[in-house]
C-alpha cells in the first residue's frame, strides 16, 4: 500500500510538471531544437522551473515507492498523471469539463485496473543480480539511438512521438536504476553504500537524458503525439526492467487477452485526453447558455 500510494503522489506531480513544462516549451525558437541551449532558454521560464520543482517531488515519491514494491506495479500506476492533472486543473480554473473527457479519464482508470488485474505483477528481487545491466545498458542504448537517429530525419508529430518513446525508455531507465540504487539501503550499507554505488549517479544521467528528450518531444510535436508513446512506453518498459533485470513476475496465457484490452483503452483516454486545452495549460472557451 505505502508503494502504491507514493506512486499516486508521484503520478500528480508528474502530471503536473508535464503541463507547466509543454507550456513553457512553446516559447522556445524553433532554431534552439536538439541543442543545449533549449535548456538555457527554459532556465528563464519561471513555469519551467516550477515543473522542474515538482519534478523534483516526483523524484523523491517515486524513490520510496521503488523501494517498497515490485517495478512493475509501480510504474503503470503513472499513467493516471494525465487524467488526474486535468481533472484538477478543471477544478483550479473552474471549467466544465466536457462529457468526452469524462469517458477518457473513465476509459484510462477501466485500462489500469483491468491491466494490473490481469497482469497481477509481482514477486522479483530488489536490486539487479550479477552483471545483468551490461547487456540491458547496450540494448538500451541502441533502441534510443534508433529512436533518435529517426526522429532526427522527420519533423513535426512523428519527431514529437518518436522523441516521446526514447523519453519513456529513459524515464522507465532511471525507474530501474533507482530501484537498485534504493536496494542498497535495505541492504544494510546505509547512505555510505547508497551514495558510492554508480546505478545513483547513472539515474541521474540517465533521468537528464530523458528530460532533455522529452523537452525537444514537446518542442517537436503536439501534446497529443508526445502523451501516448510517452505514458505507454514508460508503463511497458518499466515492466521489462522488471521481468528482466529484477525477476518479477506476470499473468500468461489468456490473461494477456484482457492486458491488450486494457492497453487499447489506456491509448484511446489518453489522446483524448491530450486533445483537451487543459492538457496545454490553458482554459477551453466558456460554454455559452441559452437564456
Amino acid at each position: 500500500m505505502i508503494s502504491v500510494l507514493f506512486a499516486v503522489l508521484t503520478a500528480l506531480s508528474n502530471g503536473v510538471a508535464s503541463v507547466l513544462q509543454r507550456r513553457a516549451a512553446r516559447t522556445v525558437p524553433d532554431a534552439e531544437a536538439m541543442r543545449l541551449s533549449l535548456i538555457g532558454h527554459l532556465l528563464h521560464q519561471r513555469m519551467w522551473l516550477a515543473g522542474i520543482g515538482m519534478v523534483i517531488v516526483a523524484a523523491v515519491c517515486q524513490a520510496v515507492a521503488l523501494a517498497t514494491g515490485p517495478i512493475a506495479v509501480v510504474q503503470p500506476i503513472f499513467v493516471i498523471e494525465l487524467p488526474a492533472t486535468l481533472l484538477m486543473a478543471g477544478f483550479v480554473m473552474r471549467v466544465r469539463l466536457p462529457r468526452r473527457l469524462w469517458f477518457a479519464v473513465a476509459a484510462m482508470t477501466l485500462g489500469l485496473a483491468l491491466g494490473m488485474a490481469s497482469a497481477a505483477p509481482g514477486g522479483g528481487s530488489a536490486s539487479v543480480q550479477g552483471a545483468a545491466w551490461v547487456p540491458t545498458l547496450i540494448l538500451t542504448g541502441l533502441f534510443e539511438a534508433a529512436l533518435i537517429g529517426a526522429a532526427l530525419s522527420t519533423r513535426g508529430n512523428p519527431r514529437g512521438a518518436l522523441l516521446g518513446l526514447a523519453a519513456a525508455c529513459g524515464y522507465a531507465l532511471t525507474a530501474a536504476l533507482m530501484k537498485d540504487a534504493m536496494a542498497r539501503l535495505e541492504n544494510g550499507g546505509g547512505a555510505v553504500e547508497l551514495f558510492t554505488s554508480w546505478q545513483l549517479y547513472a539515474t541521474a544521467a540517465a533521468g537528464m537524458g530523458a528530460l532533455f528528450l522529452l523537452q525537444n518531444a514537446l518542442h517537436a510535436g503536439t501534446l497529443v503525439a508526445v502523451q501516448p508513446p510517452l505514458t505507454l512506453g514508460d508503463a511497458l518498459i518499466s515492466v521489462l526492467y522488471g521481468v528482466t533485470l529484477f525477476g518479477e513476475n506476470l499473468r500468461t496465457g489468456w490473461w494477456v487477452l484482457p492486458v491488450l484490452v486494457a492497453l487499447v483503452l489506456i491509448a484511446v483516454g489518453c489522446v483524448e485526453l491530450a486533445r483537451s486545452p487543459l492538457a496545454s495549460g490553458t482554459a477551453p472557451p466558456p460554454t455559452r447558455r441559452l437564456k
